[in-house]
């Protein structure tokens, strides 16, 4: 098997710049999706199930783009074609989401659209954001996939930065806050800005990004003709996982589950706390939604620091201590949330759970793509991967009805996060330090 060479920094970095635009989308959607529903008068405790949607369209996609990519060679490249077409809905979504309110009088039927509409989003995003995961493991060699996904993750937090400040950015330069006909107009235009640029990150890519055609690939990844042609069902490739893969897929049922009620009731929370309201259509709760989007891009930065640090701390103490340090950091700072009645002050604990994100965005990836350094089916395996980040969304998603009723309150909600991420902490221990 000939040894894939060393790529400059600047292949790297062009490798993974669309993910910028992607998830500038993804923020948009994460930090504003329980907003734009409540503004069209959803109850915070069906919240849940409108988060239900994205992941579960992502354990669809994400599998399907995996399985359909690694049979894909064409001259424009193996993965480089999903990643285009799930930008270019993408775009189109982007610019139906915030209206969809004003789609219909009726509420069931306007909420309906609604869930409908984030459905296609974020299947379509996440058909623009497997591709970048899948052409690190197919081009990056083992010694660089650590700065690659390094890389990524800083892109990813950078991209992030500007999603969740766009709606405060809109505000602040004149379109309208008033939530009392619908969505704000702020709002909107965050949206549509998202979109313009998520396009431009994915065209730089996809110019720049040169896949290799099938026999270099089956040369530098030691896979036979025999090894490419064979059909295996999805069932017997996991049986075949190696045991990281499994070992990781229980860190991040944990993770993933923690951040999704971070996502689904960080307005909610910071509105209550720090606003003392929860009228979604108050102006004190719509500027609440503003400034959740500047703790998040906060939370965001923090997070590019970390990544920055992650490798030299991985080095020093070893991956699994920084993987598990990383996640008690993020715990930390969700116990302090409902004690916060600050608005400046929220900046710490999100800044803390900005660690957490930088680990769970770096280090999943880099251990499973080396245990799965040497077979075939990468992308089936990176695809079906992403069940360990939809299927918690999921249940949290499921199950969200009845914890807040046990929390008694969106705010300690965040306690769940927090114990979710001890459980994360105890369970990166039993991950081999060997691939395998």
């Amino acid at each position: 098997m000939k040894t894939k060479p060393d790529l400059s920094f600047w292949k790297l970095w062009n490798l993974s710049f669309g993910f910028f635009g992607v998830q500038i989308a993804y923020a948009l959607q994460s930090g504003n999706v329980s907003r734009i529903f409540s503004t069209m008068g959803a109850d915070p405790k069906s919240l849940g199930f409108f988060w239900i949607l994205p992941p579960l369209m992502g354990m669809i996609v994400q599998p399907i783009v995996g399985v359909a990519s690694d049979k894909t060679w064409t001259r424009f490249g193996r993965r480089i074609p999903y990643l285009i077409v799930g930008a270019v809905l993408a775009v189109l979504v982007m610019f139906l989401l915030p209206n969809a309110g004003s789609l219909s009088d009726v509420f069931w039927v306007a909420m309906t659209l609604g869930a409908f509409i984030l459905m296609l989003l974020d299947t379509s995003l996440n058909m623009a954001m497997q591709p970048f995961k899948m052409m690190v493991g197919d081009i990056v060699n083992e010694k660089q996939k650590g700065l690659a996904y390094a890389l990524q993750s800083f892109l990813c937090n950078a991209g992030q930065v500007v999603g969740f400040a766009l709606p405060f950015l809109m505000t602040y330069i004149g379109f309208s806050n008033d939530a009392t006909n619908g969505v704000p107009s702020s709002l909107k235009m965050a949206f549509y800005v998202g979109a313009i640029i998520l396009i431009a990150c994915v065209i730089y890519t996809s110019v720049k990004v040169k896949e290799m055609p099938p026999r270099e690939y089956a040369e530098y990844h030691g896979i036979t003709e025999e090894q490419a042609s064979e059909k295996v069902s999805l069932v017997k490739l996991l049986k075949l996982a190696p045991t990281n893969y499994w070992r990781v897929a229980i860190v991040q049922f944990f993770c993933w589950a923690a951040f999704q009620y971070m996502w689904i009731h960080s307005t909610g929370a910071i509105a209550d706390t720090c606003w003392h309201t929860t009228d979604s259509h108050s102006d004190a709760y719509q500027t609440a939604g503003d400034w959740v989007g500047i703790v998040l891009a906060v939370q965001a930065l923090a997070s590019v620091v970390w990544a920055s640090l992650l490798p030299s701390i991985e080095r020093r103490f070893g991956l699994k201590a920084s993987y598990a340090v990383s996640l008690l950091i993020g715990a930390i700072g969700f116990v302090m949330v409902p004690f916060i009645h600050d608005q400046w002050q929220v900046f710490i604990p999100y800044a803390l759970t900005g660690c957490t994100w930088a680990a769970m965005l770096a280090l999943p990836f880099t251990i499973v793509t080396n245990a799965l350094e040497g077979r075939p089916h990468m992308g089936t395996y990176l695809g079906l991967f992403n069940c360990a980040i939809c299927l918690p969304q999921i249940v949290a998603g499921l199950i969200n009805v009845f914890v807040v009723a046990l929390m008694g309150s969106q705010a300690n909600m965040l306690f769940v996060c927090c114990a979710c991420l001890v459980m994360g902490a105890v369970s990166v221990y039993a991950i081999k330090d060997k691939q395998g």
